[in-house]
C-alpha cells in the first residue's frame, strides 16, 4: 500500500520557531531578549542601515510563544500547502509574501516619516508568509463563484483593521499586502505540482 507523502517542513518550522520562542523567553533577560528580536527585526533602522538578512530572521522568530489555536492553524495552512503543492512551492510562496509585505511596509514608513519608536520597533513573525499562503490557497478552490467568494472574502477580512481603526498599524497593512500578494501569486503559479485547475492532484 501506498503511503501518501506527510509535510515535512511545515512541521519542523513551526516547531522550530515556536521552541525557539519558549527557549528565548526562558533562557534571556527581557533586556536581552528585547534586543535580539530587534536585531532580527525588518524595522526602518535595521533596513536603512542595509540589514537585509532581517528579511530572512524575521520570519524565523516571534516575539513571544505562539497560542496554541494558531500554531495548529499556521500547521494546517503550511502543511497543506506542502502536501498538495510540495515544499517548494509553500516555501516559495511563504517566503516571497513575508519578504515582499516587508518591504512595502519599509516603503511606506521611509515615505512617511515615522517617529523614532517606530523606526526601531520589534517586526518578527510568521504573520506575513501566513497570510501569503493563505491567499495562494485559494487557488484550490474550484474554478468559478466559489474560487471569488473566497478571494473576496478573504480580502474583505483583511482590508476590516485597515477601516475599523482611525490609525491602522503597519502590521496591519503588512498582513493585507501579503493576502493579495498571495491571491495574486495563486491566480499565477496556478496549483503546482501540475494539479488540475479545479485542485490539487497527488500523484502516486
Amino acid at each position: 500500500m501506498h503511503l501518501p507523502d506527510l509535510p515535512v517542513l511545515a512541521p519542523v518550522y513551526v516547531g522550530g520557531v515556536q521552541l525557539g520562542a519558549l527557549a528565548a523567553h526562558r533562557q534571556l533577560p527581557e533586556g536581552e531578549l528585547r534586543h535580539f528580536l530587534r536585531d532580527c527585526s525588518t524595522n526602518v533602522d535595521q533596513l536603512a542601515a542595509g540589514r537585509w538578512d532581517t528579511l530572512l530572521t524575521s520570519a524565523l522568530v516571534v516575539e513571544e510563544p505562539m497560542p496554541l489555536p494558531y500554531v495548529l492553524l499556521l500547521l494546517a495552512v503550511l502543511g497543506y500547502a506542502e502536501y498538495a503543492y510540495g515544499a517548494w512551492w509553500a516555501a516559495g510562496v511563504f517566503l516571497l509574501g513575508h519578504t515582499a509585505a516587508s518591504l512595502l511596509v519599509y516603503g511606506g514608513l521611509r515615505a512617511t516619516g515615522p517617529d523614532a519608536a517606530t523606526r526601531s520597533a520589534v517586526d518578527v513573525g510568521t504573520s506575513y508568509g501566513f497570510n501569503a499562503v493563505l491567499g495562494a490557497l485559494t487557488a484550490a478552490v474550484p474554478r468559478g463563484p466559489l474560487r471569488l467568494a473566497a478571494r473576496a472574502g478573504l480580502l474583505v477580512l483583511g482590508a476590516r483593521p485597515l477601516l475599523g481603526r482611525d490609525r491602522p498599524t503597519f502590521t496591519d497593512v503588512g498582513h493585507f499586502a501579503a493576502l493579495a500578494l498571495g491571491i495574486g501569486l495563486g491566480a499565477g503559479l496556478g496549483t503546482g505540482r501540475g494539479a488540475p485547475a479545479g485542485g490539487p492532484r497527488r500523484t502516486a
